[in-house]
C-alpha cells in the first residue's frame, strides 16, 4: 500500500490507526485474536529470560540497539515496521514477525507490547529513535532486571500539579521501559494500558470512562498513569533527564526536516536518518566502539 501518494481515506486512517495501537478502533473480537498470534511469539521466547524489543525503522539504528543491549546481558528481540523491510538480526538477536497474522501496512511497538502476558513474563523496550551511554544502558538494566512482576516501569513526564488542576496530567512515557506479565494482565483486566484512547477500551467500566475521557490525555502511556492513579497499579518511575540525551526527535534537532507526513501515516525510516548522523551521534554518546563491524562505518 502507497500511504503516501493514494487517497488518505478514512478507512486507511482507522488502518493505521488500529496498527499504532488505539482502542477507539480496536474492537474485542479482534483483541481475542491476539492470544492466537501471541502464541506464536511466545514460542520464539521459549526459554529467553530478559527479552528487550528493538523495532527496526531503520537498520543501521537497530543494529546499535541490538549491540547495547547485548552489552547489558539482556536479549534483542527484533520486530519492525512493515515499510522498513526484514530487520537486521545480529547474533544473539531472536527476530519476530508480530505483523504475521495482520498483515497491516504500518505498526507500532506497542502494539504487541499492550497484551506483553500473553506471551512473555517480563519484557522491555523504547524507542527506535533512542540510544544511550552505556551507564545509562546499565542503569536501565538493573532497573528492569529488578522489577517485580506486576509493576511496569516508564518514563516519567507527568505534569506538575499546578497544571494538573487544569488537566494537563502527562503521562507514563514508553521512551524507555519494562513491564511485566503480572501488570500487562491487570492493565488489560482494569481497561488502562499502553495504547491510545484508554477511555474506549472494551474493559473500561463504564462509570469510568467520561472521567478518563476528560482527566487524561489520548495518547499512548496516558492509560498507564490512570492504571497507576485510578486502580493503585505499581509504576517504576524512569527519569527522562536520564535518556534524553539520546533521543534523536524532533524536538533535539532544530533543522529537523520532514520527509513525511506528519499524521499517523509518519514514517520513520525516511525521517530518521535524513535528521540524524548515526555516526555522530555514537561519538557524542562515546558508544560509536558499536560501529566498526558495520560496513558502512568502516
Amino acid at each position: 500500500m502507497d500511504l503516501e501518494n493514494s487517497e488518505y481515506t478514512e478507512e486507511t486512517r482507522n488502518l493505521l490507526r488500529e496498527a499504532k495501537g488505539n482502542w477507539d478502533v480496536f474492537t474485542l473480537a479482534k483483541a481475542r485474536e491476539m492470544a492466537a498470534a501471541a502464541r506464536d511469539w511466545e514460542a520464539a521466547l521459549t526459554d529467553v529470560e530478559r527479552p528487550w524489543l528493538c523495532w527496526n525503522v531503520d537498520e543501521d539504528w537497530c543494529r546499535i540497539q541490538q549491540r547495547l543491549v547485548r552489552t547489558v546481558g539482556w536479549t534483542p528481540v527484533v520486530g519492525g515496521d512493515p515499510r522498513s523491510g526484514t530487520p537486521p538480526l545480529e547474533a544473539g538477536s531472536i527476530a519476530i514477525d508480530f505483523n504475521a497474522r495482520f498483515n497491516y501496512p504500518i505498526m507500532h511497538f506497542l502494539f504487541p507490547i499492550e497484551f506483553a502476558h500473553f506471551f512473555t513474563r517480563k519484557i522491555a523496550f523504547w524507542h527506535s529513535d533512542l540510544v544511550v551511554r552505556k551507564p545509562v544502558m546499565q542503569q536501565l538494566a538493573r532497573t528492569f532486571d529488578t522489577l517485580p512482576d506486576g509493576a511496569t516501569a516508564a518514563v516519567d513526564v507527568r505534569r506538575p500539579w499546578y497544571k494538573r488542576w487544569n488537566g494537563q496530567r502527562g503521562r507514563f512515557w514508553e521512551l524507555a521501559g519494562c513491564t511485566t506479565a503480572g501488570a500487562s494482565r491487570d492493565q488489560f483486566e482494569k481497561g488502562a494500558g499502553w495504547w491510545r484512547n484508554i477511555w474506549r477500551h472494551p474493559n473500561c467500566p463504564g462509570h469510568l470512562r467520561s472521567k478518563l475521557q476528560r482527566r487524561y490525555d489520548y495518547d499512548h502511556g496516558a492509560g498507564i498513569l490512570a492504571w497507576h492513579e485510578v486502580h493503585g497499579g505499581r509504576v517504576v518511575p524512569l527519569s527522562h533527564d536520564l535518556v534524553e540525551e539520546g533521543h534523536c526527535t524532533r524536538v533535539s534537532n532544530p533543522n529537523y526536516e520532514r520527509q513525511s507526513p506528519q499524521d499517523d501515516r509518519r514514517d520513520l525510516s525516511k525521517d530518521l536518518s535524513h535528521n540524524f548522523d548515526l555516526r555522530e551521534v555514537c561519538q557524542r554518546l562515546e558508544i560509536d566502539d558499536l560501529l566498526p563491524s558495520m560496513p558502512e562505518f568502516s
